[in-house]
């Protein structure tokens, strides 16, 4: 049973994320040739202020932009 874990920044839309999940497990069953029932596909969405990049989170990084 594979199980993909996705890590992303908060704010993609339910359509997104529910397209995310269906190319993932497209790709996983094509490459694998396991059953659609047997992937899992876990996003894990994390705060602007919890992903950092060189020493500064995303959201002072966007602060700064504005």
């Amino acid at each position: 049973m594979p199980i993909t874990h996705i890590h992303l920044l908060e704010g993609r839309s339910v359509e997104q994320k529910q397209e995310l999940i269906k190319n993932v497990t497209e790709a996983i069953t094509h490459t694998l040739g396991t059953a659609p029932e047997q992937v899992r596909v876990l996003l894990i969405e994390l705060p602007k202020e919890n992903w950092g990049t060189g020493g500064t989170t995303k959201a002072q990084i966007e602060s700064k932009a504005t």
